[in-house]
């Protein structure tokens, strides 16, 4: 009967190992689009490849930046904390593993004791190998060793464990992408401080530069002073003008430096290791960047997976909440050897051993399981919100930075004419200076509007990379849903079960 009830229940487990309870995960409809607003009326020579490839550095083709990004990955501390996250995950995966299968526990022990004489009426007895200091006592010392081992394994009936690996795989794979999209966001940032840095090396070129000119122009000025042409006034507004412009130049060194600092810790180094020497001026320019259909950036945005994955996690711990409701089966064995003489220890006749299979079923709880559910569900729901909004975001973000990339070209194209003409106008009036036909004072105004309009003129190029590089973060980078691990690449490397 005893063999017919285990044969039984095991009969029982083979026929509900497709039970599962709770809600199947189905992905739940995000809001998208057909095509990109911004993307109309704007048309770009798409590179080579229509998609973004995960080297998406090497479309600015400057091989510094090149090298920086790709110190990125080893060096960074936080991408190397993001690694030990993904790996703990990974670790919950194996623990929720290994409760598909039973449990085995063994050990040995030994224990001497002595009975009061008053419950054995006073009779003085000693049993056991040794006898030493039981005389002048009364009542019974006696030994025991024991060899005991023991096996318990919980039938997943009801599918409760088949949730628990289903919800910790999810919550592994969420964490994969977030270790993703953590080297995507540090890449990326890299990126806008190098091409910032770049930037203000321009900038500073750019006062040096006029800083000279301004320089020849109060030699000039000076010259003209001492034949009596010039006032002492026009000395000193050339001089304003020269020593504003060099206070200018020097304080470009400081917002320069803090971007150099933040690149030597970005790639994992103290800031007093590296440097980066500067250049003449900003030669980069934004390269042309697919943008494909929104559709696509559900699949290739890793926050957008993170949030995916953490909804079907929060959808299996629903089934894990529900199985509460059914009853747990165990079946359990123990067994070993246990002897009051050591000699005689293990001995077959010393064996002794029970097996048999127990049910439990929780009776009354005062509403605890239908709370755990209606958290579980309210969880799940707010996944669900959570993972909507990160995919309106996804989409808001990109838009942004196509509608920032097409009015910066544009902008960048009027700023061109008007630097154009800001230097004609320098020219003309240094002439007009120079014929003693204006005062200095003309001249200053001139020379003004030029260097903030060749300055505007750079910082617009600055603004079309950092726009460039923020249209490749919110594309996803290059990066596919496919490079998530499965199931397989998660149970990898595991314990042995």
């Amino acid at each position: 009967m005893k063999r017919s009830l285990v044969l039984s229940l095991l009969a029982a487990a083979l026929v509900a190992g497709g039970c599962r309870v709770g809600p199947n995960y189905v992905r739940p409809d995000a809001p998208t689009s057909g095509s990109y607003k911004e993307l109309e009326g704007w048309r770009t020579a798409l590179p080579r490849d229509d998609v973004l490839r995960p080297a998406w550095w090497q479309l600015y083709d400057d091989p510094v930046l090149s090298e920086l990004v790709e110190q990125v990955p080893p060096a960074n501390q936080t991408l190397k904390a993001a690694e030990a996250a993904f790996q703990q995950a990974r670790t919950l995966v194996w623990q929720a593993r290994s409760n598909w299968y039973p449990t085995a526990v063994a050990g040995v022990s030994f224990s001497r004791s002595r009975v009061s004489s008053n419950l054995s009426g006073g009779t003085r007895t000693v049993s056991g190998p040794s006898t030493r200091g039981a005389r002048g006592f009364g009542g019974t010392i006696s030994s025991d060793y024991t060899l005991p081992g023991s096996i318990s394994w919980e039938l997943d009936l009801w599918g409760k464990i088949r949730r628990q690996v289903e919800s910790s795989e999810a919550s592994a794979q969420a964490s994969a992408a977030d270790l993703a999209n953590t080297q995507l966001s540090l890449q990326s940032e890299l990126a806008l401080d190098y091409f910032q840095l770049r930037t203000l090396d321009a900038v500073k070129r750019l006062l040096e530069d006029t800083a000279k000119t301004y320089e020849r122009s109060l030699t000039l000025t000076q010259n003209r002073h001492q034949e009596g042409i010039a006032s002492g006034a026009d000395i000193a507004q050339a001089q304003t003008q020269l020593e504003s412009t060099l206070a200018q130049a020097v304080d470009v060194g400081v917002q320069r430096a803090a971007m150099e600092h933040a690149i030597a810790v970005l790639i994992g180094k103290p800031p007093a290791d590296f440097s980066l020497p500067p250049v003449a001026e900003l030669a980069a320019t934004p390269p042309p960047i697919p943008a494909g259909v929104p559709s696509e950036l559900l699949e290739r945005r890793p926050d957008v997976a993170t949030a995916e994955r953490n909804m079907a996690s929060a959808n299996a711990s629903i089934g894990v909440a529900v199985s509460a409701w059914y009853p747990t089966v165990t079946l359990s064995a123990s067994g070993g050897f246990e002897s009051s003489d050591i000699a005689k220890w293990l001995l077959w006749p010393s064996r002794f051993w029970s097996v048999g299979p127990s049910v439990s079923e929780t009776i009354y709880d005062a509403g605890r399981r239908s709370a755990q559910i209606d958290q579980a569900r309210a969880a799940y729901d707010e996944n669900v919100d959570t993972y909507r909004q990160t995919v309106l975001t996804a989409f808001q973000q990109v838009e942004d930075q196509l509608a920032a990339l097409r009015i910066l070209e544009e902008e960048a194209e009027v700023q061109d004419r008007a630097v154009k003409a800001a230097q004609d106008s320098v020219r003309l009036t240094t002439n007009q200076y120079e014929g003693g036909i204006v005062s200095y004072l003309n001249v200053v105004v001139v020379n003004a509007a030029a260097l903030a309009n060749e300055q505007t003129a750079v910082n617009i190029q600055g603004r079309r990379l950092a726009a460039s590089v923020q249209l490749v973060q919110a594309l996803g980078g290059g990066w596919s849903a496919g490079e998530l691990p499965s199931t397989s690449d998660l149970a990898r490397g595991r314990p042995w079960f």
